[in-house]
């Protein structure tokens, strides 16, 4: 009996003695799986498009920047801006300022089947994040509402805006607010939908899936989509009054990042490569010209413009053209204080 119980306890040891590094071969093995699920989802939250973005409804371009980078570059928020008088009162009565106050800011391009009616070419619906004093901006709505609708849970203010079209406003979070001025709800509801549903860094719209990933990584301003919508003007897209070879209908994905100065990038996909190569050569075209009007001396500041506009290049790639360009820091900050 004894000879039995010593072969027992034999058999009990070496099993326990082998069951051990199997133990710490599992541990270590799901240790391993959460540190890679983690790092993962860590990866895909880094390279998901920013939430103001994700929350935009479907449209036709949309347009982003991000505030912070451009405040720590330009300490705009310093220099006090002259504001409109009805912005001196929205100020006063909400405390909230937006070279100070907004980080970040995404807004959605919305064209108008009629370009000549009353809602114009183009509508917007944006989605704004910075700090605001929720007591104080819900007591300036509602006084200044025409109506309001209670969607999924948030309050939806109408406003007239100033010119002449609805404006619908509905704070979402602490520190987010939605605003369009589409003719109807719509585009506002569906930016409350997709806050409700919690925006998961997967989401978005069908324009964000297609083009975020062309995005330059750390780009604190950004447009995917048709981004000449705004400056359209009978079907061309014109800037400072110079009518560019362009159709409205082009897309684009346009960058700005900051690498000691501020990197210019804007991509054009083009229906052909034949189309490409004849944008590159207009657009090459135009910027000789440019040069050769720019005067050698000047002001400090066309200083600045003459060397932004002598590092603008154009190339082509096949169906695409892409012109990249620097601009000085200073610049930056002047642009950055607006009016």
């Amino acid at each position: 009996m004894p000879k039995q119980q010593g072969l027992l306890g034999r058999i009990r040891y070496a099993s326990a003695m082998t069951s051990q590094p199997r133990r710490r071969a599992y541990t270590l093995l799901i240790a391993a799986l959460v540190v890679v699920a983690l790092g993962t989802l860590l990866f895909m939250r880094f390279h998901a498009p920013p939430e103001v973005a994700r929350l935009l409804p479907e449209s036709d371009a949309i347009l982003y920047l991000n505030l912070k980078p451009v405040r720590a570059a330009s300490h705009f928020d310093r220099q006090p801006v002259q504001p409109s008088p009805e912005y001196a009162k929205f100020i006063a009565a909400t405390g909230f300022q937006w070279d100070r106050d907004l980080d970040r800011v995404a807004v959605s391009l919305h064209r108008m089947a009629d370009p000549a009616g009353p809602n114009g070419p183009v509508a917007y619906t944006g989605v704004l994040e910075g700090r605001f004093d929720a007591g104080r901006l819900r007591q300036y709505l509602q006084g200044n509402s025409t109506g309001r609708e209670l969607y999924a849970g948030h309050e939806v203010y109408t406003l007239p805006g100033n010119d002449g079209r609805t404006l619908r406003v509905c704070p979402l979070g602490y520190d987010l607010l939605a605003a369009s001025n589409m003719p109807l709800p719509e585009q506002i509801h569906s930016v409350i939908d997709r806050y409700v549903a919690g925006a998961s860094p997967f989401s978005g719209s069908s324009l964000l899936a297609l083009r975020y990933r062309q995005v330059p990584y750390f780009a604190f301003a950004w447009g995917i989509g048709h981004v000449g919508l705004p400056f359209s003007d009978r079907g061309r897209i014109q800037v400072f009054g110079l009518t560019l070879p362009l159709s409205e209908d082009t897309d684009f994905i346009a960058s700005l990042t900051y690498r000691g100065t501020v990197h210019l990038r804007v991509e054009e996909l083009a229906p052909s490569e034949a189309d490409a190569g004849q944008t590159a050569t207009n657009l090459s075209t135009i910027l000789n010209l440019l040069r050769g009007f720019m005067p050698s001396g000047g002001p400090q500041q066309d200083h600045g413009f003459q060397q932004a506009l002598q590092s603008l290049t154009v190339q082509q790639a096949r169906s695409s053209v892409v012109l990249t360009g620097d601009l000085p820091a200073q610049g930056l900050r002047t642009s950055a204080a607006l009016p």
